[in-house]
């Protein structure tokens, strides 16, 4: 693939046991990410969460031909409020350097790199008590073609229509700080494109969905999608 061209996104999705996490391969983490890690209260999410950050170091040093433990991590603005909280960047001089997102989800891992702004997202099917609770913060458009949708296909429609949703949040780098009303992606195929950015659903098996947005794409997202580092 070509790093370069803006309608390309490098996707791996992973599962986080075949990340190695033993103590000898978390050197490459920073301090920050050791004090996040220790912040969970469950085993299993903290492997996760460990497992997540270990692979994008692995495979952004691999793009870059850096060693994982060099690179170091920055936020960009806001676009809502100006402060940095904003889409992650790699901090320092290095040519060439991707655009990135990150999400963990269940037991996925999806890491995407691109040449323009990009936004990836990984979730379980949830339960149907979850869906009844998180229906209604959904645009309304949205609410209603869920509730159109039979009850035992409404988990799956649902984690479809949010991984596309905090996809496109993430690569706008205003994340869920922006509320899931605001904006349409509906539950239909194909998702639709708001406005200078083109939402893809990626293959995630049965029991998750995911979902990848691109800036700027006017044409289909060309992707690879990787599952093992």
């Amino acid at each position: 693939m070509n790093p370069k061209d803006p309608a390309e996104v490098e996707l791996w999705l992973l599962d986080p046991a075949t990340v190695p996490v033993e103590p000898a391969d978390l050197h490459c983490l920073d301090e920050e990410e050791h004090r996040r890690a220790g912040r969970f209260v469950r085993d299993a999410d903290r492997v996760i969460y460990l497992a997540a950050h270990v692979a994008l170091r692995h495979v952004l040093g691999r793009r870059l031909a850096v060693a994982p433990e060099a690179l170091v991590f920055a936020r960009e603005p806001c676009p809502d409020c100006a402060e940095p909280h904003g889409r992650p960047r790699l901090a320092g001089a290095l040519p060439d350097a991707p655009h990135f997102s990150l999400s963990h989800g269940g037991d996925r891992v999806l890491i995407g790199l691109a040449a323009a702004p990009v936004g990836v997202d990984v979730e379980p099917l949830p339960k149907a008590d979850s869906v009844a609770v998180l229906a209604p913060t959904l645009h309304p458009v949205e609410q209603a073609e869920l509730a159109d949708v039979r009850p035992a296909d409404r988990p799956g429609a649902f984690a479809r229509l949010w991984t596309r949703k905090e996809a496109y949040l993430k690569g706008l780098g205003i994340g869920l700080g922006r509320p899931p009303a605001a904006d349409y992606l509906g539950t239909a195929e194909p998702a639709r494109r708001p406005s200078g950015w083109a939402v893809i659903d990626l293959p995630a098996g049965p029991r998750h969905a995911a979902a990848v947005a691109l800036a700027g794409a006017t044409t289909a997202v060309n992707y690879r999608l990787r599952h093992t580092l």
